[in-house]
């Protein structure tokens, strides 16, 4: 995403990555990034949690305000559990076969949504046109 959002820029529009993935938001240097120590594919918060999700997207937006040099990167002060225990399961999952559970959700080829009115409103707006071409 970092080479995409340099050329967004570099067209004159601001971008800002959030990232779950430090090291690799590190490698790709975008011109603004924010980071939070959650599971990956969690970068605005837990599901179902509304007031957090705004309280992340709040924070998010205001790294506009304060990355002034390209490539900041800057830690979002969230945390996703009062200890790190949560990555065991989800950064660091084991082989069943060794007696581990692996908590990570399987992957399917139909699309996945949060409630039913997230589906409702994806199925009413039609064809993404940026993804119609992943087919």
């Amino acid at each position: 995403m970092g080479l995409i959002a340099r050329e967004i820029e570099r067209r004159g529009i601001p971008t800002l990555s959030m990232s779950s993935a430090l090291s690799i938001t590190r490698a790709v240097n975008p011109p603004r990034a924010v980071y939070l120590d959650f599971p990956l594919g969690h970068t605005s918060g837990k599901p179902h949690d509304a007031d957090g999700n705004r309280a992340i997207l709040r924070s998010a937006l205001r790294a506009f305000e304060t990355l002034d040099r390209p490539g900041q990167i800057e830690r979002l002060p969230f945390e996703w559990m009062e200890d790190d225990a949560w990555k065991d399961g989800v950064m660091r999952p084991r082989a069943k076969s060794e007696g581990h559970s692996d908590q990570r959700v399987e992957r399917v080829d139909t699309p996945q949504y949060q409630c039913e009115d997230d589906r409702l409103r994806a199925e009413a707006a039609g064809a993404c046109p940026t993804c119609i071409f992943l087919e």
